[in-house]
């Protein structure tokens, strides 16, 4: 026998299974609500299926969250080994399981949808599936909108709208308060609205009528026929005038697409204020010939603005071309330049000048007068101060000018200076005289 001596070598690997195991945890997933990840499903069961998505335990998702649509059976959406992307809806339980969500991705997508179509302003067609006490619901992208009973425009009662399919408009998408809010009048008012034009004569039938107006149908589209549109002549009520079901001409004065509202008057279709009350057929048998001085009007009118406005537009353009630039310098006369008078100044100062010369001509007769005899010696003086009284409404003439204030004042000194002097010769004159 022979004996084979084996030795059994252990191999360092540097690490111990404790080590191991947490260094995979180190780098394990670690997954948190609200991501989104793909997963693959594995096993389907009756009330869920679960997905494998790479965490330590296989995650589940309940039927109730496989679509946002009712699910009766998983199969309808899921299918086995089918990979796609999940929601995670909660953490992990106390089995380390996740759970998983379709419903939230669709419902999150269905919502940016929607807000995409409203922001085109589309029409979307839904089929109502159930009507309520304050209108009728319908399905948009999977989300569930309500249409409330005054944007339906139809003549059935709103029970029999169950399972047909409405032309719609979004009134408010909000996300945040979980309202989708739908108009079917909008819709048919915007379709309609396509063919009808402001000024148009059309025939209508009353539907409704209360204190402030009356609702007239015009194919299948409901307008406001307000109580200030209807006559001329004050209107009480409503009531005084028409009935239901009573069919009209009516002239449309106002289309508001966004609001879905059609405004229309019969006070413009009168030929005579009052022939509304007095005489409807009048009114309905002229309704063409009146509309159309109407909208000849309303051109005559936008014209007028048109023009006006572009005439305010040329006079701004040409005032903003009289305003100089901003870094244009302002014109510096030159240090010697003398200042140009004006011709009607200089002409003002020789006029101002031609009245001081009769002052000093009228100094002149004064000793002629005082030769004869010595009596008039006295009269001298009197003479010579209507001379100096003269001169004083030169003074006067010139202070309004003031420019040739100057040159009066001088010529006004100069016949004061004259004065003295003649009276000084008269005096040596009579004197000479009785000596004599």
């Amino acid at each position: 026998m022979v004996n084979v001596n084996q030795k059994t070598t252990v191999t360092d690997i540097g690490f111990t299974h404790e080590e191991f195991a947490a260094l995979l945890d180190k780098y394990d997933y670690h997954f948190s609500p609200g991501d989104i990840v793909p997963g693959t499903v594995f096993s389907i069961e009756p009330r869920g299926a679960l997905i494998d998505i790479g965490a330590k335990t296989a995650a589940f998702i309940p039927i109730q969250e496989m679509s946002i649509n009712r699910v009766d059976n998983p199969e309808e959406v899921l299918q086995s080994n089918e990979t796609r992307e999940f929601f995670i809806l909660t953490d992990e339980n106390e089995d380390g399981q996740l759970t998983l969500s379709i419903r939230r991705i669709e419902y999150m997508r269905a919502w940016e949808r929607v807000r995409q179509l409203q922001a085109e302003d589309a029409t979307v067609r839904s089929g109502v599936f159930a009507t309520n006490r304050g209108g009728a619901l319908v399905r948009i992208e999977g989300l569930r909108g309500f249409i409330p009973g005054s944007h339906i425009s139809t003549r059935k009662p709103k029970e029999d709208l169950v399972g047909e399919e409405l032309p719609l408009k979004f009134l408010e998408v909000d996300e945040e308060r979980n309202r989708l809010v739908l108009s079917h009048r909008r819709a048919l008012v915007e379709r309609k609205m396509n063919r009808l034009e402001v000024g148009e004569v059309v025939i209508g039938t009353v539907r409704g009528i209360k204190p402030y107006g009356a609702f007239i149908d015009i194919g299948g589209v409901s307008g406001l026929l307000h109580i200030s549109e209807i006559s001329h002549e004050h209107i009480d009520t409503p009531h005084s005038v028409f009935n239901v079901n009573d069919e009209l001409k009516v002239m449309i004065i106002d289309l508001d697409a966004e609001r879905g509202r059609i405004s229309l008057s019969t006070k413009q279709l009168e030929p005579e204020p009052g022939d509304m009350i007095k005489n409807r057929d009048v009114v309905f048998d002229k309704a063409e010939e009146m509309a159309a001085k109407y909208r000849e009007q309303m051109l005559a009118k936008q014209q007028g603005l048109t023009l006006e406005t572009t005439e305010s537009a040329e006079a701004t353009a040409a005032e903003l071309e009289d305003i100089p630039s901003a870094t244009e310098e302002p014109e510096v006369p030159a240090a010697t330049e003398e200042p140009e008078v004006p011709a009607t100044e200089a002409e003002e100062a020789e006029a101002t000048t031609a009245e001081t010369e009769p002052v000093a001509e009228s100094v002149e007769p004064v000793a002629e007068t005082a030769e004869p005899v010595a009596e008039t010696v006295e009269p001298v003086a009197e003479v010579a101060e209507p001379a100096v009284e003269t001169a004083e409404p030169a003074v006067e003439t010139a202070e309004p000018v003031a420019e040739v204030a100057e040159p009066v004042a001088e010529a006004v000194e100069s016949v004061a200076e004259a004065t003295p002097e003649t009276e000084e010769k008269l005096t040596e004159e009579v004197s000479s005289v009785s000596e004599a």
